[in-house]
């Protein structure tokens, strides 16, 4: 039940006594006409919704403040849901429920363009002309549980940059800024949170010699590097995330240069996963393709499985709705499609946009059948076994925060006030109108 504020008590008083003031007719009484005449605006207003923290899943809000932990304010008007309302917006992490698992029987949520980032400032003074893909900044992305970033990097400026561009090349108005900017926030991340695990995976044009190497490098994540030599090459599984991150080998990097591999040791992603189509093909219904550069869904040599999920032209607007039930869909069809295997990694524009639980619930889904045999991961017990489950909703859920919530600065937030009534305006009404009472007495 939503919490109510504490006028409720003395609305429905009052409302019981202007039915008693018709009843016995004490109109010839100024008095209690006065008191009547104070009391009615206030009674007639509707108690508020829950707020400060205290809303949950699905409540009416009218601030970011109003949801509880691992929740914002949003809403999904292409479904019809115009009044904002609190949604997930933060991911369970798989690993804070079942840990010591091979990497490749996770599945973790990827941003696509994870630095295409709306109102993010020009910092070559050219008005950019390109899409966008996300509404956060990649800090963020990581806190609210994103462990895949999709990059592209391009030569620009004598350096290397974040570009969403055309034909290989990067100009001043498809450029967001040097890939360093983006590669230290992975840093700060990794170093501030030691037992997680982030992958890159870059749409690579960079030509300068030892480029890639040189950059992640000077962005301090040499160290974190996840060796070639220990990748599986015939789809075995990986490492267990326990000892990876033992090792603190917390960091993979896949590029789609083939030649980084022997010049850089750099993993050509398509020799480690299969992936199917980006854009447009990979959202039809009853449909899922393999991507031309990767082998087959269902090839068995290459232990990682990358299904992308974002029409070819981003719209802010829709994602909501393509956060429902179509992506569940969709993502049935991939899983079919790959010999029933479930993807390792799920991409997607605008991951915060939802009708609810969104793109965090389809991952706590994938995650509880594949990890212990649950309809969703929060029904998941360390140390039971498969299939023994706690008694959780299968979907919607609202997220078990493990870490400190993320703080989401995407203009999908809704901050202004909206119908409800403030509970200001209640508290500010009944104390002019006791003010004017005791001024009577």
């Amino acid at each position: 039940m939503r919490k109510r504020c504490s006028n409720i008590n003395f609305i429905s008083g009052s409302r019981r006594a202007l039915k008693s003031f018709a009843v016995t007719g004490t109109q010839n009484h100024p008095f209690y006409l006065l008191l009547v005449i104070l009391i009615v605006p206030v009674a007639f207003i509707p108690a508020t919704a829950c707020s400060t923290g205290n809303c949950q899943l699905l409540d009416s809000c009218t601030s970011a403040t109003d949801c509880g932990p691992g929740l914002y304010c949003g809403n999904c008007p292409a479904v019809g849901k115009t009044q904002p309302f609190c949604t997930r917006g933060q991911a369970t992490i798989p690993t804070s429920i079942i840990n010591g698992l091979p990497f490749n029987k996770y599945t973790w949520l990827v941003t696509h363009n994870s630095f295409s980032i709306v109102d993010a400032p020009s910092l070559t003074g050219a008005q950019r002309i390109t899409f966008y893909n996300q509404e956060d900044t990649v800090t963020n992305q990581l806190r609210n549980g994103v462990r895949g970033l999709m990059l592209d990097m391009y030569d620009f400026e004598d350096d290397i940059w974040l570009c969403h561009s055309f034909r290989g090349q990067c100009y001043n108005f498809t450029a967001f800024e040097p890939a360093i900017d983006t590669l230290k926030e992975v840093e700060a991340f990794l170093n501030e949170n030691p037992t997680e695990i982030v992958t890159i995976i870059i749409e690579d044009y960079v030509h300068a010699p030892k480029g890639l190497t040189k950059v992640f490098s000077n962005a301090g994540l040499d160290k974190y590097w996840f060796p070639l030599s220990k990748m599986p090459k015939k789809g075995e599984d990986w490492p267990t995330v326990t000892d990876m991150i033992k090792d603190n080998h917390r960091l993979l990097v896949f590029t789609s240069d083939s030649s980084k591999e022997a010049t850089e040791g750099i993993a050509y992603q398509w020799k480690h996963m299969v992936e199917n189509e980006a854009g447009d093909p990979g959202v039809v219904p009853g449909s899922c393709p393999n991507r031309k550069e990767s082998k087959p869904l269902n090839s068995k040599s290459a232990s990682l499985f990358l299904q992308n999920y974002f029409p070819t032209i981003p719209d802010q607007n829709q994602a909501c709705k393509e956060h429902s039930v179509a992506l569940i869909d969709m993502i049935n069809t991939c899983y079919k499609a790959a010999s029933n295997v479930i993807p390792n990694f799920l991409a997607v524009n605008f991951y915060m946009r939802s009708d609810g639980g969104g793109v965090f619930d389809a991952v706590d889904r994938m995650n509880g059948q594949a990890l212990c045999g649950c309809t969703v991961i929060t029904a998941c017990q360390a140390g039971a076994s498969f299939g023994s489950c706690k008694n959780v909703p299968a979907s919607n859920t609202t997220p078990a925060t493990t870490s400190p919530a993320g703080s989401f600065s995407g203009s999908v937030q809704l901050t202004g006030a909206v119908a409800a009534i403030q509970p200001s305006r209640v508290m500010s009404t009944c104390i002019y109108s006791m003010s004017i009472l005791l001024l009577l007495l």
